[in-house]
């Protein structure tokens, strides 16, 4: 890259340090501003990862004119502040959930339209060698078509991580662990097998006292004709992301749990596929890790060069859509929900809100 982007980190938390660091990493990044609502953390991060420390965002954008900046906070302002930064000027990377709703995320990405800056929403799961090499097969047909797939996002939060206030509710969180933990592996789903052609799903309470879900089951079928078995659970012991694609030739697995590299992936070949196809199929020699640093390296040399954005921080919406679909489908009994009802679903447009089945004994 030949321009140094000025960057801003707006919420100084825990994943603020990991574009904290993703940003120290490239040679064209220079961050130059924080904010937090609590001056004394924004202070702490300044005096570890630089920056200057401003009031709030309003006087970050106005006295620092950064050219990029990252929405670090919790979902329930990621919309007003992004749409602010892009009116500012600035490029916008947001961490995930972009949004509270679809309706919020259209406004987003109306904004970066508007306006003429960029928006990609922090999906690190599509980056490394291993996901771009089992995307290339997956578009070449080198592995025929996608058939069956399976994907699980199998966490453990214990009560006190739902007591936190903004936790559990549809009001600041936006949903429960389907919107706020499953995206990442969902969105990494997407990303391999494309557009999404129907959603049937179910909300559940099994074990956690919170507003929103804590697991839930749905079926989504592709445009490929592939169809996904997709479980999200925030009460299981044995952690684990998992996904699962099962394609004319071979069977593809990733078992990780918050980022992956190549020796969590592995590709088996069907009954009869000869043994020189299947060598071609190996995972690259050099290996680059999923990961902040990767996403972002792709980000600001699009931003640099002017051009698009990469594949892996492309089309902001369509796992958000997914995500709302499952919500969409719980509010209507399982009922089938087609991109078309989606957008028709006004409610869930604009609120993930939705009834979730109540599981636990005697509730």
């Amino acid at each position: 890259m030949t321009a140094t982007l000025r960057a801003a980190i707006v919420g100084t938390g825990a994943i603020a340090h990991a574009h904290a660091e993703a940003i120290a990493a490239l040679d064209g990044a220079d961050l130059v501003a924080v904010t937090d609502r609590d001056p004394e953390a924004a202070r702490r991060f300044a005096d570890a990862r630089g920056g200057e420390v401003h009031d709030d965002l309003v006087a970050l954008l106005a006295d620092a004119r950064p050219d990029v900046v990252h929405i670090c906070t919790p979902p329930g302002v990621h919309a007003e502040q992004a749409i602010a930064a892009m009116e500012a000027g600035a490029h916008v990377v947001c961490e995930k959930p972009a949004a509270l709703s679809l309706a919020q995320l259209d406004a987003m990405v109306e904004a970066s339209q508007r306006t003429g800056k960029r928006l990609s929403v922090v999906f690190q799961q599509r980056t490394g060698t291993a996901a771009a090499h089992v995307k290339g097969l997956l578009d070449s047909g080198a592995l025929g078509r996608p058939l069956v797939a399976v994907c699980q996002t199998l966490w453990f939060r214990d009560q006190a991580y739902f007591d936190v206030p903004w936790r559990g509710s549809w009001a600041t969180e936006g949903g429960g662990p389907t919107l706020g933990h499953a995206i990442h592996q969902i969105d990494l789903l997407a990303y391999l097998l494309g557009d999404w052609e129907s959603v049937r799903a179910d909300l559940w309470r099994v074990g956690r006292e919170t507003g929103t879900e804590d697991s839930s089951t749905a079926t989504v079928a592709f445009a490929s004709g592939a169809i996904a078995s997709v479980v999200t659970s925030a009460v299981s012991p044995r952690e684990v992301s998992a996904i699962r694609l099962d394609t004319e030739k071979a069977t593809v697995t990733l078992e990780h749990l918050y980022g992956h590299g190549h020796t969590h992936w592995r590709i088996t070949p069907a009954p009869g596929v000869p043994e020189a196809e299947v060598a071609q199929w190996a995972l690259p020699a050099v290996e680059e890790p999923s990961g902040h640093v990767p996403l972002l390296r792709g980000v600001y040399a699009a931003l640099a060069e002017g051009g698009d954005l990469p594949p892996e921080a492309s089309d902001p919406a369509r796992s958000f859509e997914i995500v709302t679909a499952v919500y969409s489908s719980a509010a209507h009994e399982g009922a089938r929900v087609t991109p078309a009802l989606l957008r028709a679903d006004v409610a869930r447009m604009a609120s993930l809100e939705a009834p979730v089945v109540e599981r636990r004994p005697g509730r």
